[in-house]
This record gives C-alpha cells, structure tokens and sequence, in this order.
C-alpha cells in the first residue's frame, strides 16, 4: 500500500482517497438512466447495422492472397516468391475459416457461456494453427522468401479492417440514441 495515503484508522483501515477525488462507493455514483430498446427500436437497429458475416471476411482474405501472390509473382518473377507469399497467406486464411466454423457453430451459439468459452478455444486453435504453418512452411517450400511469406502474411490479415469499414456507423434508432436520449 502506498505511504504517501493516509490510513482511517478502525477495524477495516481503508486508504482515503486524495485530495481532489471523491471516496464514493460504486453504488453511490449516479449514473445516466439506461433505458431499454423496445422491440421496434432493436429490429431497426439491426436493419440498420447488419453484422458481417465471418465467412465474407475469410473469402475477402482468400482474395486478397491471391492477389498477393500474383503480385509476387509478376513483380519478382520467381515461382519460390508466389509459394512462399501463398504460404504466408494460407497461414492467415487456414484458421480464420477454421475460427469461423467454429464460431458458427451450434456450440457456440448455445448460450453466452458457451459463446465465450468458444471464442477462446477456437482463437487458440487459430493461434496455433498459424503459428504451425508458418514454421512449416520452411520446410515445404525449398528457398522460402521469408520477406514474401511475411508480405502475404502481413497484407492478408488486413482484411479484417474492410470488414470494419464496411459495417455501418451508429446512430440514432426512431429519433433516439442508443443510451436514450432523443438526437
């Protein structure tokens, strides 16, 4: 405990809080009223804002390692670059679509336990799955482009901020914000 807090003296010697804060308890802050959406509101909202699917983003990657590996290909003019940047984007493709699949599932889907216990498990898998392909591919590919396989690593995992991009900003839902408040 730091030295610099005085002490209240008693049986539970809690620290006081300097000057300047307020030593209030969690339930004492007030809080902005939160006001439940109805029914309407909520299916509004997701008219409005349609969640990405997974699977766009795994195929928009799938794209774009290809696209990394013919530019690779043309730019260098060496077949061991494409495979080696095909490497690098298999590593990034492979366990998103695994990921995907499992998150899909009905597993996951059962209820909120099951929703959070599959997204670690299956973000594991997606670690190690990535992290075992890229030590793989060295012993695939004979004369790897460390800095193609890295490149197609790199540009591939990018794709996840399309799928940011392409999700819709919030706002107001029947005239209101989402915390309730009219615009």
């Amino acid at each position: 405990m730091p030295t610099s807090m005085p002490i209240v003296a008693g049986t539970n010697a809690l620290p006081v809080a300097p000057a300047g804060f307020v030593n209030e308890a969690p339930e004492q802050v007030e809080d902005e009223e939160i006001i439940p959406l109805t029914a309407e509101q909520a299916q509004a909202l997701r008219l409005r804002q349609p969640m990405v699917s997974p699977w766009w983003v795994v195929g928009a990657q799938a794209v774009v390692g290809v696209l990394v590996v013919l530019a690779a290909w043309l730019i260098t003019g060496k077949s061991v670059a494409a495979v080696s940047a095909a490497c690098g984007a298999a590593a990034v493709v492979v366990p998103a679509a695994l990921f995907a699949r499992g998150m899909t599932g009905r597993f996951a889907s059962a209820n909120a336990g099951a929703a959070v216990l599959s997204f670690f498990v299956w973000e594991l898998v997606k670690i190690v799955v990535t992290v075992g392909m890229l030590f793989a591919a060295q012993h695939w590919v004979v004369g790897l482009s460390w800095l193609a396989m890295l490149l197609g690593l790199i540009v591939t995992i990018k794709v996840y901020w399309l799928g940011l991009a392409f999700t819709r900003k919030s706002g107001s839902v029947l005239g209101k914000t989402l915390n309730g408040k009219s615009n």
